[in-house]
């Protein structure tokens, strides 16, 4: 018996990779991410997005903004992130990361398993973050409630070579989901 064969675009539909947003917080990288998904599911991709505020809440209960634990919440993440992905799932991640070794070790994690990764850096400047302050938390910061703000009092190591760089700050939300989209296409997982 013969075993039917797969069209391309099955076999994109089934070909998984994660694909993660680092960036400044208010950045842009969970609105970008819900974006994209929406039109990864409507083409019949299966997908998942692992907001980092929901991971943190649900997955990394108890951890908190020191360096090393901030480098355990990411391979967590990054952990079932290629689990999903191996299994056909696009998966968006946008999360901070804001240490490259920590966002190279997910990297390679996925390398050695042939699962499929790209890194956006969506590079908004602080001061566009600031403005947008989505949750208070460069208003707190400022006003002393709270230290260890990535891009303020933390740092934030922005990836020197990504696979794609979006200045979500001189672009709309559709133009930043649709440039993304459009990387996934050339690379054949869209």
């Amino acid at each position: 018996m013969r075993a039917a064969r797969m069209t391309q675009e099955q076999e994109q539909a089934m070909s998984g990779a994660t694909i993660w947003l680092t960036g400044l917080p208010s950045a842009g990288k969970t609105t970008i991410a819900r974006a994209l998904a929406g039109r990864l599911s409507a083409e019949g991709h299966r997908v998942e997005v692992l907001d980092g505020d929901e991971v943190r809440e649900f997955l990394s209960a108890g951890l908190g903004f020191s360096r090393e634990d901030r480098d355990t919440n990411v391979r967590r993440i990054g952990f079932v992130a290629q689990l999903l992905a191996a299994h056909g799932v696009k998966v968006l991640v946008p999360v901070i990361a804001p240490y490259a070794d920590s966002r190279e070790a997910v990297r390679k994690h996925h390398q050695e398993r042939g699962t499929g990764y790209l890194e956006v850096h969506v590079a908004t400047p602080v001061d566009v973050c600031s403005a947008r302050d989505v949750k208070g938390l460069y208003a707190r910061q400022a006003a002393g409630e709270i230290s260890g703000l990535t891009g303020v009092d933390d740092p934030y190591e922005a990836p020197d070579a990504p696979d794609l760089r979006i200045e979500a700050h001189e672009q709309g939300v559709a133009e930043s989901a649709g440039a993304l989209h459009a990387l996934l296409a050339e690379r054949g997982l869209a």
